[in-house]
């Protein structure tokens, strides 16, 4: 899997000589003059978003790291944001943190610690990845359930044992065995237990949960 470093820097000499630095390492890097020219590239229906970190000065013009980091939450960016900053802006980059930046770093930096961060937010972007596709995977079977199965798997949720389940909705316990089965398989779990954790990783409420989740592909 791979992801792609995107660098936005209004700095054209610092943002190659970074752009080299990660291509020397491995790391497949793509340069943005600025935050405008960024959020324009991810603008629904303009491309996909395929597995990324954002690598982000916080003073750029005309539009700022900040506001650009901004309006990327606006449109759902899922992708980890690493900003770079200057010693007189570390309590802006700690605010982004705390609003959902991945990390920052301090301006001069060392090249192997600004490698070793942007390595470990590429593997959790990679991680993040493969959950969404699980996700959607899940989701998408969930979708798919008979309007009996929904029934059998929210009374099941809810902790009812499988003559409880057929009272309430007056089918025999071997049927409900059977719908019991076909759902385990569709969603892939061994157990309710099991089960009711893949709902709530998932994000999904109730059988009837949503299943358009997942990351944006716009």
């Amino acid at each position: 899997m791979t992801t792609t470093v995107h660098i936005i820097d209004d700095d054209a000499d610092f943002r190659d000589g970074l752009a080299w630095l990660l291509d020397s390492r491995g790391l497949v890097a793509r340069t943005w003059t600025g935050g405008d020219a960024f959020l324009q590239a991810v603008r629904p229906g303009s491309t996909d978003w395929a597995c990324s970190v954002v690598i982000l000065d916080i003073r750029m013009e005309p539009l700022s790291g900040l506001a650009t980091f901004e309006q990327l939450k606006a449109l759902g960016w899922p992708w980890p944001i690493l900003f770079l900053t200057g010693h007189g802006d570390v309590s802006m980059a700690v605010g982004a943190v705390k609003a959902g930046a991945w990390d920052f770093l301090e301006k001069p930096f060392q090249n192997n610690q600004l490698v070793d961060k942007v390595e470990a937010a590429c593997l959790a972007a990679q991680a993040m990845q493969a959950d969404g596709q699980e996700r959607r995977q899940f989701q998408q079977a969930l979708a798919a359930l008979s309007a009996r199965e929904r029934e059998v798997l929210d009374l099941l949720l809810q902790g009812h044992y499988n003559k409880n389940i057929a009272d309430q909705l007056g089918i025999t316990s071997r049927t409900v065995e059977f719908h019991r089965a076909n759902i385990f398989q569709k969603l892939g779990a061994q157990s309710a237990v099991e089960l009711a954790h893949r709902m709530g990783r998932f994000g999904a409420s109730g059988a009837m949960g949503d299943a358009s989740g997942g990351l944006p592909t716009l």
